[in-house]
């Protein structure tokens, strides 16, 4: 992928008096008071914003919200309670439904409308910040004419609109009638080719990566593409099918490559260990064999836990032991790895200097099974803080499992995208990316 133009080329003689269209990710969890509960990706996509203001812009802030995403994990407690109880084809139409999709506004929903996070953007920014009531239309075309230079404008979610998902080409020429050129900031909604992210960028010049955007691409493709070796990557979380191009593409570029979650399982029984009632994907035991014949034959180190943390059942209070991953008996199911398998992790991990991690080693969420994946986080805050190892945090439940943890300013990088951070590391491209101007 071509290096993309970054915001901090462009001077004030740029951007005095301009108005810029940003599509920042403001998409932050609410309660059901409306009021927000982590206002991460908010404080993320303030250097870039207060960057513009500084040099005299007028700011025009984009974003969608939907709902915090709890259901892959809600998924997953379905899929453990089922497991023995359905077949397995009424367990694949569980499974099936993408957590992205979910949670998404139909139409003009007004418990996902912007205006929750005014006060705290306004706080942030340190100016007022003006609301609109649309996206796009006449009140949009008024409030933007009217903006002073230092003025931020908040657009009203753009997934209120079908066209934006659609990247209609109308719709994206509406958003982008109201400014002068266009900055994308918003890394976590990059894999996809909407209106405010993709189809914007046909009608405004130039078109630039926000500080964030950057700073994604230069750990997700730069320290990927070239890392200082030796390099590591932990994967885990629930399913190997979600995780194959991951797997695949990294095991072309690292020394060490870890596994956990309920993942491994999949792995025990293709090769012949009994797993009790823990979650395995039986049509995956095939390509569960290749990814460890690949990894011989490329000459990683692919390290499955040699113990297993076992539960009675799926909850926060079940019984557990500690069990040989070759032993884990009939009834039992596996909810996190044990401490010999962490040691041994830790003890890979310290001959390392580049380091990626996606997935929880285990339930993190339960106290109980949350061990494995804690140990984890301590090892790369140590690592990065000590040694000045290169750790990537690479999105979606690893973030949260740092952030619970407290470790979150010991890492090199956190990234905010969850479905853009798997699509980056498995080598594709992001149409997000693809659209903004070549540096």
């Amino acid at each position: 992928m071509a290096t993309k133009r970054s915001v901090g080329t462009l001077g004030e003689a740029d951007l005095r008096g301009k108005k810029v269209f940003v599509r920042a990710d403001l998409n932050v969890p609410l309660d059901d008071a409306q009021k927000i509960t982590d206002d991460t990706r908010i404080r993320a996509s303030v250097p870039t914003v207060k960057f513009l203001l500084e040099k005299g812009a007028k700011v025009i802030l984009a974003s969608h919200l939907a709902s915090a995403k709890e259901f892959p994990f809600l998924l997953l407690i379905i899929q453990y309670w089922f497991k023995t109880r359905m077949s397995s084809i009424i367990m694949e139409i569980i499974a099936f439904t993408p957590s992205d999709e979910m949670g998404r506004p139909k139409g003009v929903t007004p418990k996902y409308s912007l205006k929750p996070l005014v006060p705290r953007l306004s706080e942030l920014l340190g100016v007022d910040v003006v609301m609109a009531n649309d996206c796009i239309g006449e009140e949009v075309e008024k409030l933007a004419a009217a903006l002073p230079e230092g003025g931020v404008l908040l657009l009203e979610n753009v997934r209120f609109y079908k066209e934006e998902e659609k990247n209609d080409p109308e719709f994206a020429k509406k958003l982008a009638s109201v400014a002068d050129l266009y900055v994308n900031d918003a890394f976590g909604t990059a894999h996809r080719a909407h209106a405010s992210t993709e189809g914007v960028t046909k009608y405004l010049k130039p078109a630039v990566a926000g500080f964030l955007m950057q700073k994604e691409l230069d750990y997700l493709v730069g320290a990927v593409a070239n890392p200082k070796k030796p390099f590591a990557a932990i994967v885990g979380g629930s399913k190997v099918s979600t995780k194959i191009g991951v797997i695949e593409s990294l095991l072309a570029k690292v020394d060490i490559l870890i596994l956990g979650g309920g993942m491994i399982y999949t792995f025990y029984k293709a090769q012949g260990y009994a797993v009790g009632k823990s979650l395995v994907e039986e049509d995956k035991l095939e390509l569960a064999t290749s990814l460890i014949e690949k990894a011989k034959a490329k000459g990683v180190s692919l390290l499955l836990p040699t113990d297993i943390v076992v539960a009675d059942k799926f909850a926060a209070d079940a019984e557990s032991k500690i069990v040989p991953a070759t032993a884990i008996p009939d009834d039992w199911m596996g909810l996190d790895v044990g401490p010999d398998a962490t040691k041994t992790f830790n003890e890979a991990l310290d001959t390392t200097q580049t380091i990626i991690w996606n997935g929880p080693m285990g339930v993190f969420e339960f106290e109980k099974f949350a061990a494995g994946t804690e140990a984890i986080a301590k090892k790369l805050a140590e690592l990065t803080t000590t040694k000045g190892v290169t750790t990537i945090i690479g999105g979606g439940d690893s973030v949260a499992a740092v952030e619970k943890a407290g470790l979150a300013d010991k890492m090199s990088h956190i990234s905010t995208g969850g479905g853009a951070s798997l699509e980056l590391l498995e080598g594709k491209t992001l149409p997000g990316v693809l659209a903004l101007d070549d540096a």
